[in-house]
Protein backbone atom coordinates (compact mmCIF):
# COMPACT_ATOMS: atom_id res chain seq x y z
CA UNK A 1 0.00 0.00 0.00
CA UNK A 2 1.52 3.36 -0.97
CA UNK A 3 2.31 5.92 1.66
CA UNK A 4 0.57 8.99 0.27
CA UNK A 5 2.74 11.33 2.37
CA UNK A 6 5.59 10.54 -0.05
CA UNK A 7 3.79 11.05 -3.40
CA UNK A 8 5.38 13.49 -5.84
CA UNK A 9 8.91 14.74 -6.33
CA UNK A 10 11.07 15.57 -3.34
CA UNK A 11 14.45 17.09 -2.72
CA UNK A 12 17.15 15.36 -0.67
CA UNK A 13 19.40 17.53 1.49
CA UNK A 14 22.35 16.23 3.51
CA UNK A 15 21.97 18.13 6.78
CA UNK A 16 25.31 16.89 8.10
CA UNK A 17 27.39 18.10 5.10
CA UNK A 18 25.02 20.94 4.11
CA UNK A 19 24.87 19.72 0.51
CA UNK A 20 22.08 18.72 -1.83
CA UNK A 21 22.02 15.06 -2.81
CA UNK A 22 19.08 15.46 -5.23
CA UNK A 23 16.94 18.41 -6.23
CA UNK A 24 14.34 16.31 -8.04
CA UNK A 25 13.83 12.79 -6.71
CA UNK A 26 10.81 10.70 -7.60
CA UNK A 27 9.25 8.61 -4.84
CA UNK A 28 8.61 4.93 -5.57
CA UNK A 29 6.36 3.80 -2.73
CA UNK A 30 3.88 1.46 -4.41
CA UNK A 31 4.49 -2.16 -5.35
CA UNK A 32 4.48 -1.34 -9.07
CA UNK A 33 6.69 1.76 -8.87
CA UNK A 34 9.24 -0.07 -6.68
CA UNK A 35 9.22 -3.06 -9.04
CA UNK A 36 9.87 -0.92 -12.13
CA UNK A 37 12.30 1.55 -10.49
CA UNK A 38 14.70 2.85 -13.13
CA UNK A 39 14.15 0.00 -15.60
CA UNK A 40 13.63 1.37 -19.07
CA UNK A 41 15.23 4.71 -18.23
CA UNK A 42 18.05 5.78 -20.52
CA UNK A 43 21.38 7.30 -19.57
CA UNK A 44 19.65 10.67 -20.09
CA UNK A 45 17.87 10.11 -16.74
CA UNK A 46 21.20 10.10 -14.91
CA UNK A 47 21.54 13.87 -14.72
CA UNK A 48 22.92 15.76 -11.75
CA UNK A 49 20.10 16.46 -9.30
CA UNK A 50 17.88 13.50 -10.26
CA UNK A 51 17.04 10.58 -8.00
CA UNK A 52 14.64 7.79 -7.14
CA UNK A 53 13.70 7.16 -3.50
CA UNK A 54 12.49 3.57 -3.03
CA UNK A 55 10.29 3.20 0.07
CA UNK A 56 10.38 0.61 1.60
CA UNK A 57 13.53 -1.13 0.45
CA UNK A 58 16.48 -2.92 2.01
CA UNK A 59 18.33 -3.65 -1.22
CA UNK A 60 18.07 -3.21 -4.98
CA UNK A 61 19.32 -4.67 -8.25
CA UNK A 62 20.47 -3.11 -11.50
CA UNK A 63 19.48 -6.03 -13.72
CA UNK A 64 18.16 -4.63 -16.98
CA UNK A 65 19.46 -1.11 -16.34
CA UNK A 66 21.50 0.69 -18.98
CA UNK A 67 23.81 2.80 -16.79
CA UNK A 68 25.58 2.73 -13.41
CA UNK A 69 24.07 4.38 -10.32
CA UNK A 70 25.01 5.40 -6.77
CA UNK A 71 23.01 3.96 -3.85
CA UNK A 72 22.34 5.46 -0.42
CA UNK A 73 20.66 3.19 2.14
CA UNK A 74 18.65 5.00 4.82
CA UNK A 75 17.29 4.09 8.24
CA UNK A 76 13.77 5.02 9.34
CA UNK A 77 15.24 8.25 10.77
CA UNK A 78 16.82 9.04 7.35
CA UNK A 79 20.32 8.36 8.62
CA UNK A 80 22.74 6.97 6.03
CA UNK A 81 23.51 3.37 7.01
CA UNK A 82 25.38 2.28 3.85
CA UNK A 83 26.53 3.68 0.50
CA UNK A 84 27.49 1.97 -2.76
CA UNK A 85 29.12 4.04 -5.48
CA UNK A 86 29.05 3.42 -9.21
CA UNK A 87 26.99 0.22 -9.15
CA UNK A 88 27.14 -1.11 -12.70
CA UNK A 89 24.23 -2.71 -14.58
CA UNK A 90 23.36 -6.34 -13.82
CA UNK A 91 24.49 -6.22 -10.18
CA UNK A 92 22.70 -6.88 -6.89
CA UNK A 93 23.32 -4.60 -3.92
CA UNK A 94 23.81 -5.71 -0.35
CA UNK A 95 20.64 -6.26 1.63
CA UNK A 96 20.67 -4.32 4.91
CA UNK A 97 18.14 -5.13 7.60
CA UNK A 98 18.68 -1.73 9.24
CA UNK A 99 17.75 0.07 6.00
CA UNK A 100 14.14 1.05 5.36
CA UNK A 101 14.64 2.87 2.05
CA UNK A 102 17.19 3.30 -0.73
CA UNK A 103 18.05 6.32 -2.86
CA UNK A 104 19.10 5.53 -6.44
CA UNK A 105 21.16 8.40 -7.83
CA UNK A 106 23.25 9.28 -10.88
CA UNK A 107 26.85 8.07 -10.67
CA UNK A 108 29.27 10.23 -8.65
CA UNK A 109 26.45 11.86 -6.61
CA UNK A 110 27.82 10.40 -3.37
CA UNK A 111 31.25 11.84 -4.12
CA UNK A 112 29.88 15.27 -5.18
CA UNK A 113 27.66 15.57 -2.10
CA UNK A 114 30.33 14.12 0.23
CA UNK A 115 27.67 11.83 1.72
CA UNK A 116 28.94 9.27 4.25
CA UNK A 117 27.56 6.64 6.59
CA UNK A 118 26.15 8.38 9.66
CA UNK A 119 24.99 11.52 7.82
CA UNK A 120 21.42 12.72 8.41
CA UNK A 121 19.31 13.51 5.33
CA UNK A 122 16.23 15.65 4.96
CA UNK A 123 13.74 14.49 2.34
CA UNK A 124 10.81 16.81 1.71
CA UNK A 125 8.54 18.31 -0.92
CA UNK A 126 8.96 21.99 -1.71
CA UNK A 127 5.42 22.80 -0.57
CA UNK A 128 6.20 21.89 3.04
CA UNK A 129 7.25 24.71 5.37
CA UNK A 130 10.77 23.44 6.23
CA UNK A 131 11.36 22.88 2.52
CA UNK A 132 10.38 26.46 1.67
CA UNK A 133 13.07 27.63 4.06
CA UNK A 134 15.54 25.68 1.90
CA UNK A 135 14.30 27.29 -1.35
CA UNK A 136 17.18 29.80 -1.68
CA UNK A 137 19.78 27.01 -1.32
CA UNK A 138 17.84 24.82 -3.73
CA UNK A 139 17.71 27.62 -6.32
CA UNK A 140 21.46 28.13 -5.93
CA UNK A 141 22.08 24.41 -6.41
CA UNK A 142 19.86 24.26 -9.50
CA UNK A 143 21.72 27.21 -11.02
CA UNK A 144 25.02 25.39 -10.45
CA UNK A 145 23.54 22.31 -12.16
CA UNK A 146 22.53 24.43 -15.17
CA UNK A 147 26.03 25.99 -15.34
CA UNK A 148 27.66 22.54 -15.18
CA UNK A 149 25.44 21.26 -18.01
CA UNK A 150 26.21 24.33 -20.15
CA UNK A 151 29.97 24.27 -19.52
Amino acid sequence: MPNHDHNGDVYVYNQTRETFVATQATVADSYFSRLIGLLGKTRRWAQLGKGLWIVPSRGVHTIGMLFPIDLIFLSKQKEVVHVEEYVRPFRISRVLLKATSVLELPPHTIYRSRTQVGDRLEIARMNKKPAREMAPRLAECESLVREEKAG
